[in-house]
């Protein structure tokens, strides 16, 4: 895979982060998400696959290409 072909993720949060821990506030925040109906384009890599999974509650994958 060259450097211009890099495969993205878009989330979008669909719950809130109140009442939630610090960490998983800060994942959303590291994952470029802070409020509900936010979407946001990462890199697909395996550090952004395991935030996903520390909030998959909190957030939904949209489309992975």
């Amino acid at each position: 895979m060259s450097d211009t072909a890099k495969k993205t993720v878009v989330l979008e949060q669909v719950k809130s982060p109140i009442g939630r821990s610090l960490d998983q506030r800060a994942t959303l925040v590291g994952l470029k998400l802070n409020k509900i109906g936010r979407r946001s384009s990462v890199e697909d890599t395996p550090a952004v696959r395991g935030m996903i999974a520390k909030v998959a509650h909190l957030i939904r994958v949209v489309d992975g290409q």
